[in-house]
């Protein structure tokens, strides 16, 4: 083939891609064209930095009061009828609430004009729960040991056995009425079921140890969808929020351990902050999930603590929401009498004794 051939094969060959880019440009329906505009999230910044050693600082500084008091706001959500697509959200009641290391907690809710709704106490090993409203068949002063694993306490007002709570229990997703029926049954039955001890970890983190402890600490990073509750957001905003997660491992044989904690750090801003903590048992379910919000000074400011913490217990399907009402008026750091945290049945509640009523 001569040159002058492949010449004007080659000129033939510019001229109809031009024609294609000219008629690809003309209609409007070209591969490279844009389509349409896709709006995303964006990524909040700036991101901190931090190592294994500062994430260990940051939960250490968390856990440093030893004893806090305060007045709250509490607000109860059963997760029992997620199946049906409906999670009862029950109305803010106020209380009041001391905890104190080691494992102390006494928490008062109260409804409007003071009329005491439950009180639960823990002493660190021991723990009385009182039910004062509802019906007389759910008025109750349940005690047991902070050790054992009880099942829910049952929606007819008696006791638990030692079935994982919740287990094989399936909501009844039927009529409004019903469910309803049901759904103020297994309120009082959640009170009940609410383990004061449970709340002591979640208000008061426990600390981490960076040496002489057998438990082994994973560090890496996370990027979460999550909708944005930054100040003067859109409604439905939604925005990607970067984190580190710090995973607590505990050995479980040769070549094998298992999941005790997770720690989550918000990255987003100053510097680190605990986010969230979530507490594992020894087949791997999530017990907790404890989440930590909007940090402000406590007591005379020598101590910056999540004024909102909401704790969730997946097994027992509830959900508590407590916030703070005056931080900055809260007392920090008192070492309180201990009787305060055993609780006495003063008001001759029906007795249930979870540690006779369990069977082996």
């Amino acid at each position: 083939m001569t040159a002058s051939n492949l010449n004007g094969k080659a000129r033939r060959a510019a001229l109809l891609l031009l024609l294609v880019a000219l008629a690809a440009g003309a209609t409007g329906c070209g591969v490279f064209s844009a389509k349409k505009t896709v709006s995303v999230a964006p990524v909040l910044t700036p991101l901190v930095k931090a190592d294994t050693p500062q994430l260990f600082a940051e939960i250490n500084r968390a856990a440093a009061p030893r004893s806090v008091r305060g007045k709250i706001d509490v607000q109860f959500l059963d997760t029992s009828f997620a199946e049906c697509g409906v999670v009862d959200k029950y109305r803010t009641a106020e209380g009041d609430v001391i905890i104190q290391r080691p494992g102390q907690v006494y928490l008062s809710i109260k409804a409007p004009f003071g009329v005491k709704i439950a009180e639960m106490t823990s002493d660190g090993s021991k723990f009385w729960v009182a039910v004062y409203q509802g019906e007389e068949r759910f008025r109750r002063f349940v005690h047991g040991t902070n050790a054992a694993r009880y099942g829910r306490i049952s929606d007819d007002g008696n006791g638990a056995n030692a079935t994982t709570a919740a287990a094989g229990d399936k909501p009844d997703c039927g009529n409004g009425n019903k469910r309803d029926e049901k759904s103020m049954r297994r309120t009082v039955s959640s009170l009940s079921s609410l383990r004061p001890q449970h709340l002591t970890d979640a208000l008061m983190v426990p600390p981490v140890a960076a040496a002489g402890s057998n438990l082994i600490y994973a560090q890496s990073e996370s990027f979460e969808e999550e909708p944005d509750t930054r100040p003067g957001a859109k409604k439905d905003a939604r925005v990607v929020r970067g984190y580190y997660v710090l995973v607590e491992l505990e050995p479980a044989g040769e070549g094998r351990a298992r999941v005790t904690r997770r720690f989550w750090f918000d990255r987003v801003g100053a510097g680190v902050r605990l986010a969230r903590v979530q507490n594992y048992d020894a087949e791997g379910q999530l017990m907790t999930d404890v989440v930590y919000r909007d940090p402000r000074p406590f007591g005379a400011g020598q101590q910056r603590l999540p004024a909102t913490v909401e704790l969730t217990r997946p097994q027992d399907r509830y959900s508590i929401r407590i916030s703070f009402q005056t931080p900055e008026e809260a007392v920090i750091d008192k070492q309180f009498d201990p009787d305060i945290f055993i609780l006495q049945n003063t008001s001759d509640l029906k007795e249930v004794d979870l540690d006779k009523q369990v069977r082996p």
